[in-house]
Formats: C-alpha cells, sequence, structure tokens
C-alpha cells in the first residue's frame, strides 16, 4: 500500500529514562486514548528505564497512575521495535525472540510523549532529525533550552522578558567550593527555591526559607541532576500559566491563562499537589485576572514561545507578583497532557477540546519540512 492510499501511520513514543518514567506513561494513555484510530494508523512504542525501545500495549488502562507505590511503566520485556537499518528509511522493524525480524511499515510522524531529559531535552528530537522523521513539538533548540532553566532564563532575558534572578550550582562546585556557592545563593535573600535545572514534574525541588536548610536542598536537587538552579522565591504570588498552540498556519496563539491554587500543607505546586487528586490544589481555568492582564499574560507567553523558537505546543508558567507583576518562571515543550493538566484544560476553555487538541498536533507535524526550518 502506498503512502498516498493508507492512514498516516503515528507513532507515540513514551516512558524513557529519566525521572519522569511514570507520568510520561500517564500522558501517553491519555493521547493513545483519544487518537481518532478511523484517521491514523496508530504504534504505541515504549522506552524502558534502561533505554530499551520496545512496542508497548495500546491499552489506555494500563497507563494509569493509581497512587505513588502504584506507577505506570514501560514492559521492558516486550518486542523490541527500531527504524529499519536502511539509509533514508522510516520504516519500523520488530524483533522477537527466535522469531525473525518483521516491518510494521512506514511512519509518518512521532508523538514523543517523553517528559524530563533523554527526550523532552532535544535528545530524541535531534535522534528524529537525523533519521528524518516528522514529530511532533519543539525542534533540537528549543527542547535543550526550555529544558534547562538556567539557559531558559538567559535566553528569555535576552529577549526583553521578565524572569526571577537566580543563580546555577553544578555538583562539581559544590564539591569543590561549597562555601562560594553558599554565598552566591546567600546574594539572591531568602526565602528560594532549590530545584534541579533540567528537571520536571516537581521532582527535586525544595523551598528554602533560610540559610540552614540550603545544603539539603541542593544535595537533593543533585541528586536528580548535577546542575542545581538556585532562584529567588517569588513571595505572595499568585501562579498563573498559559497554553500556546500553534495555527496551522505556524502562527502563535495563545490560550485563555489558568490559575494554580495550593492549599493544605503545601507550600508549592509539588509532585503530590499536581498528581495524587487526594492532595490540596484548585485549578481556575480561565484565571480571575483583569481583562488587560490576562492579556498580558498571553502575550507575553507567545513571545516566550517565539524567542526560544518552539513549534507545536508550549505551557508558559509566570508568577503574578504584587502589583500585578508578572516574571516567566518556565516554559513546558511538551506540558502534562492528560485531559485534567493545565494545558488541555485551558485550550478546552478556548474551545479546542482534548481530541481535536491531539488532531491539531499531528496535522502540524505532518505538513512541516524535516531538516533545518
Amino acid at each position: 500500500m502506498n503512502a498516498s492510499s493508507r492512514r498516516p501511520r503515528v507513532a507515540v513514543v513514551f516512558g524513557g529514562k529519566s525521572n519522569e518514567h511514570a507520568i510520561s506513561c500517564v500522558t501517553a494513555g491519555s493521547v493513545l486514548a483519544a487518537i481518532d484510530r478511523t484517521a491514523y494508523d496508530v504504534v504505541p512504542i515504549g522506552i524502558a528505564t534502561d533505554g530499551r525501545w520496545v512496542l508497548e500495549s495500546g491499552d489506555p488502562e494500563r497507563l494509569r497512575i493509581e497512587g505513588p507505590d502504584r506507577l505506570p511503566h514501560v514492559d521492558g520485556d516486550r518486542a523490541t521495535i527500531a527504524l529499519a537499518p536502511e539509509s533514508a528509511s522510516t520504516a519500523l522493524v520488530v524483533t522477537e525472540s527466535a522469531q525473525p525480524p518483521r516491518a510494521l511499515g512506514e511512519v509518518d510522524v512521532v508523538f514523543p510523549l517523553l517528559h524530563g531529559p533523554w527526550g523532552e531535552d532535544g535528545t530524541i528530537q535531534g535522534l528524529l532529525e537525523m533519521a528524518g522523521v516528522r514529530y511532533v513539538g519543539a525542534g533540537v533548540l528549543a527542547s535543550a533550552v526550555s529544558m534547562d532553566k538556567a539557559y531558559m532564563k538567559v535566553v528569555l532575558a535576552a529577549a526583553g522578558l521578565p524572569v526571577l534572578p537566580s543563580v546555577t550550582v553544578t555538583g562539581r562546585e559544590w564539591e569543590r567550593d561549597p562555601a562560594g556557592c553558599r554565598d552566591r545563593a546567600d546574594g539572591l535573600g531568602y526565602p528560594l527555591f532549590v530545584k534541579p535545572a533540567r528537571g520536571g514534574s516537581s521532582l527535586g525541588i525544595s523551598k528554602v526559607h533560610d540559610a540552614t536548610e540550603l545544603d539539603r536542598a541542593i544535595d537533593e536537587a543533585l541528586q536528580h541532576d548535577p546542575k542545581v538552579l538556585v532562584e529567588a522565591a517569588a513571595v505572595d504570588a499568585r501562579e498563573v500559566e498559559c497554553g500556546v498552540l500553534q495555527a496551522l498556519d505556524g502562527t502563535p496563539e495563545a490560550s485563555v491563562p489558568a490559575e494554580i491554587r495550593i492549599s493544605g500543607d503545601h507550600e508549592f505546586y509539588d509532585f503530590a499537589a499536581k498528581y495524587l487528586p487526594e492532595e490540596h490544589t484548585e485549578l481556575d481555568v480561565p484565571a480571575d485576572l483583569p481583562e488587560p492582564l490576562a492579556r498580558q499574560v498571553q502575550e507575553l507567553s507567545m513571545r516566550a514561545f517565539e524567542a526560544v523558537g518552539c513549534e507545536g505546543l508550549a505551557r508558559v508558567d509566570f508568577f503574578v507578583l504584587p502589583g500585578e507583576r508578572l516574571v516567566v518562571n518556565e516554559i513546558n515543550t511538551m506540558p502534562g497532557f492528560t485531559p485534567t493538566s493545565m494545558y488541555p484544560r485551558m485550550w478546552a476553555a478556548s474551545g479546542v477540546d482534548y481530541p481535536a487538541l491531539v488532531d491539531r498536533l499531528i496535522q502540524l507535524a505532518l505538513q512541516r519540512d524535516t531538516g533545518l526550518r
């Protein structure tokens, strides 16, 4: 069957080697349930925690999160899968024990639902660029810059966007000169946030109230990333987010903004508050903002999207400081993507429901060129 007479084949890739493996699986379960199987031929591909690529189950129920000790994962014992070794081929080949390799046919687009390093940071995007395969979302540079919060701040600040002051601490610096690292952090004032520079899902993040808590927080962040960001805390700030989505002509569009309100024992939007339903988190979609401030959030979101060279989608997170002053917290090129996640909820409130959102992203990827753009 030639490419013009078959449905486009979409490879949904999820899992991965980062500590956000389980969250990626949850995201994939939602996307697999939403893709229109009458329009697309879907191939679910899991990346196990050891890096092996396998032909995964397409059952969304297997990919649900049921609690902190019952997280979904890629079954690394399944049949391995890879692109065909022939030059310029985009065919998928499955290899099973004691069985000859079998071809699944050409893949037209990859939907990489990977969060964190080795997926959201430009690594898989580079692999797909080398293979000449179209894919959903940001390219190599935008992915890498947005994943690394230290460089993200440099790029956004250079584009005239407001960011919070911060310092970067590497594991090598912390080992060689801890006193110097402490001095640089102290210069920001307290409270502080200490976080892995290239992490997500709020893993490894600590709020530091005074200097006595700094060492423990840096050590905790270094367990997740050898590069740590120490950032001035946004005191008495509201947390507001906005989704950016390209139109089919490539023009970025902004969703209605939304607000996260944390209650109970949580001082910030940590892992439990994000993913465990019994925790105390309220999401206001749309956010209760004055119209001029809401428009400013949307405008800054689109500016941030273009500043890092994003494609497809991004979620831009803000702090609203006293006096309605905005600062950009971060930009996520593959944000949480379940129907209850902020990004899809913001677009649903803006008139683009979850299946339509998934379809838009696939269509954008199908129509763009491979190679330099």
